[in-house]
């Protein structure tokens, strides 16, 4: 299909303060139904980056000392969304509990952690509960990993995500317990758990944005646009490949790529062609966290590799 200069560039633009607006009511929403569970915000502990959407909110609990975080993770935390309307991740993360992760021959008993025999479960029951005595029965819906809340006018639809942090002490050497890798741990429904790391995501993509000259968030807006193309004209390579996904083939492009010409157009076409000249590398590219394997399967890594081979047939560029 061929693109002009123009179209490329009404896809790079990012969402309107007004779509930033009812992302922050969601995730204020959020906050003020875990309230019902006894916490409480301490205002002066509100983390807010208006440069990435990123908007945080840490809760404790009085009565126990407990500590929660909630903040926005996933397009609209690195401002790479281009759908309007598209639902919002928040996260809810229990500080005071966590998961581990060590090199061999390491253990938490190294660490004289304590094992907590409470269910991963337990957790999103009750922030569940939380959100229905909040919004209503009708407004909420359980999922496998997340909780959907169904937005209105005022605040965007929100996948609510209760977790637990997840540190990695895969690189600590001396048991000094402050030392490690900050991710979250996501346990589904199904018994699976999913390890990620919404905050270096968020650092790496601002890294990756001002190294690129702020080339690189604006071809992640076209990727992610074309990706939904694709899906529209029942693409089965794009259904199958996430939005993340396609971001984490242009973060592994080496920078200087993306400064080799000064149209949009153009610059897309050399990073599409770097991509097909360099698919053997794709098991070696790494999530836009810099710190997990982009494909993790056999399957996933063929997914991708046809998903770049469709991209290169379906993108052409009719100039300026």
């Amino acid at each position: 299909m061929l693109f002009s200069e123009e179209q490329l560039k009404t896809y790079t633009k990012p969402l309107s303060n007004s779509e930033k607006e009812k992302c922050k009511n969601a995730i204020k929403m959020i906050q003020k139904s875990l309230e019902y569970l006894g916490y409480s915000t301490n205002e002066e502990n509100n983390d807010e980056n208006d440069s990435v959407f990123s908007y945080k909110i840490k809760m404790n609990n009085p009565s126990n000392s407990y500590h929660l975080s909630i903040f926005i993770k996933g397009s609209y935390a690195t401002n790479t969304n281009v759908r309007q309307n598209s639902d919002v991740d928040i996260a809810v993360v229990k500080e005071h509990e966590f998961s581990t992760e060590h090199r061999a021959g390491v253990t938490d008993r190294d660490y004289k952690f304590i094992e907590s025999n409470v269910p991963p479960r337990y957790f999103k029951d009750e922030v569940e509960q939380a959100l229905i005595k909040h919004f209503g029965n009708q407004k909420v819906k359980r999922g496998n990993k997340a909780i959907r809340i169904n937005g209105n006018s005022y605040r965007i639809d929100a996948d609510c995500v209760p977790c637990f942090r997840h540190r990695n002490y895969r690189n600590d050497f001396y048991q000094d317990v402050n030392n490690y890798l900050q991710g979250i741990a996501i346990y589904s429904d199904d018994g699976q758990k999913v390890i990620n790391y919404p905050q270096q995501h968020i650092e790496k993509s601002i890294e990756k944005n001002k190294d690129t000259n702020y080339r690189y968030k604006k071809m992640v807006r076209i990727i992610k646009e074309l990706r939904y193309q694709l899906i529209e004209n029942q693409n089965e390579n794009a259904k199958n490949t996430s939005s993340f996904g396609v971001e984490g083939l242009l973060w592994n492009i080496p920078n200087n790529v993306f400064l080799d010409e000064n149209s949009l157009g153009s610059s897309f076409n050399i990073l599409i062609d770097y991509l097909i000249n360099n698919i053997y590398k794709l098991e070696n590219f790494k999530e836009p966290n810099n710190i997990l394997y982009l494909c993790t399967s056999y399957e996933k890594l063929n997914i991708y590799k046809n998903f770049i081979l469709d991209l290169r047939k379906y993108y052409e560029y009719k100039g300026e």
